[in-house]
């Protein structure tokens, strides 16, 4: 057996699991695919009202596309399975440009890392549309150097979904040298999908799910919710977690809730306002595309996770296409992030679909198993920030490998 006929197979095996165990495991990891995204799009498809445009909405407006999509493959086995072959086919494109002919070590190497996180965090990654963006992400950061303008715009189509891609986006900005290509392939893609909006009678509502994430209490999995659910757990008074059927959400409250609630979104913009200000700095220097990119791009993601109000499981998602474009271009200098990161996305399906229950009333098992998450998440943070940090100029770098080269070698 070839060992790219290997990958897809194993390919073929990880998504059958992942999308039965949507159906297998307690808590409806896959419910927002039949209780939100199906009559979203229902009502778009029987004229009854188009979310983002008639109304405002939690997502941006192309969000609804991969959910019409989905009743493509609804008549073969109801809606959900639909979204699980919908998901499968962009994961399969995906996987077709990852691997290639299946000649390249780092490459195969990323094809299995991908695979193996897939399986790890479980089928909230697949029931999600976080699964469309990853795969429209990974596609994007392999073409950055090569074609621009397609990776561009493939990023900001992926951004017009769910807002987390705009910080690969931000990265690519800073990184690759072609900087005309990144911003205009964004820009057309977002003048298309505005003018889109405003045609059909949705400009007052363009812009909704900025409003709409802005106005958010702390969720339960957040990490700076971390502290008030512990003190739910302790029974400290005033502290809860409780369920918001506005936002379809669990919920902390707690001491000063109000005012951390009130920081958290100047706190997200000022942290990711100074790795991108590091980024510049970098890339100023000399630093190139395959150097910074990965980690500066991993970085502004994770920042949208540890400052973000909301912490659902499926963010955790966002990781993979940084780490697979640091592993096709520098294989063992990624080796720790990736293995880390698989930790976090094991810990995530345990604190998701499985120990759900003990965090809604909290237990001191599930408690731990998600502090222990936000933490690794946290430490991943600071390591990609300080990696960016101490990327070396190449002046100094080549310095440093002359010095290197000249130094006598060690006596045996």
């Amino acid at each position: 057996m070839s060992r790219r006929a290997a990958l897809w197979i194993g390919f073929a095996l990880v998504h059958a699991l992942v999308a039965w165990l949507g159906f297998a495991y307690p808590n409806e990891p896959m419910g927002d695919v039949y209780r939100v995204y199906e009559p979203w799009s229902l009502e778009a498809l029987q004229g009854r009202g188009i979310v983002g445009i008639t109304e405002a909405w939690v997502y941006p407006q192309l969000a609804l596309v991969p959910m019409v999509l989905a009743h493509t493959f609804a008549p073969i086995a109801g809606y959900t399975v639909g979204w699980a072959i919908l998901v499968t086919l962009l994961d399969a494109a995906a996987f077709a440009v990852l691997v290639g002919r299946g000649a390249s070590l780092p490459r195969r190497t990323a094809a299995w890392f991908w695979l193996a996180y897939i399986v790890l965090l479980g089928p909230v990654g697949l029931y999600r549309l976080e699964a469309v963006t990853v795969a429209l992400g990974i596609v994007g950061c392999l073409w950055l150097v090569g074609r621009p303008w397609a990776a561009s715009m493939l990023l900001a189509v992926a951004t017009w979904i769910k807002v987390w891609p705009a910080a690969l986006l931000a990265a690519a900005v800073i990184a690759v040298r072609r900087r005309g290509a990144i911003v205009g392939g964004a820009a057309v893609v977002s003048v298309l999908t505005l003018g889109a909006v405003a045609l059909a009678g949705g400009a007052g509502n363009a812009f909704g799910f900025i409003d709409e994430q802005t106005t958010r209490g702390l969720q339960v999995e957040a990490p700076i919710a971390t502290p008030y659910l512990w003190g739910a757990f302790l029974g400290q008074r005033g502290f809860a977690v409780s369920y918001s059927f506005e936002l379809l959400t669990f919920q902390v409250t707690g001491t000063e809730i109000d005012t951390v609630i009130a920081a958290m979104t100047p706190a997200l913009v000022l942290a990711m306002a100074a790795v991108a200000a590091l980024g510049v700095v970098k890339a100023a220097r000399g630093i190139g595309f395959a150097a910074l990119f990965p980690p500066l791009s991993l970085a502004l993601v994770l920042g949208f996770i540890v400052f973000n109000k909301v912490g659902s499981p499926q963010y955790l998602a966002w990781l993979v296409p940084s780490l697979v474009i640091g592993i096709v271009v520098r294989r063992r200098v990624w080796a720790g992030p990736a293995i880390l990161a698989l930790v976090a996305a094991l810990l995530t399906q345990l604190v998701y679909p499985l120990l759900y229950a003990g965090i809604l009333t909290p237990e001191p098992v599930a408690v731990t198993v998600l502090t222990l998450r936000n933490l690794v998440v946290c430490a991943l943070f600071v390591w990609m920030v300080v990696r960016v940090a101490r990327l070396p100029a190449p002046a100094r770098r080549r310095a440093e490998i002359a010095a290197a080269e000249a130094s006598p070698s060690p006596s045996v």
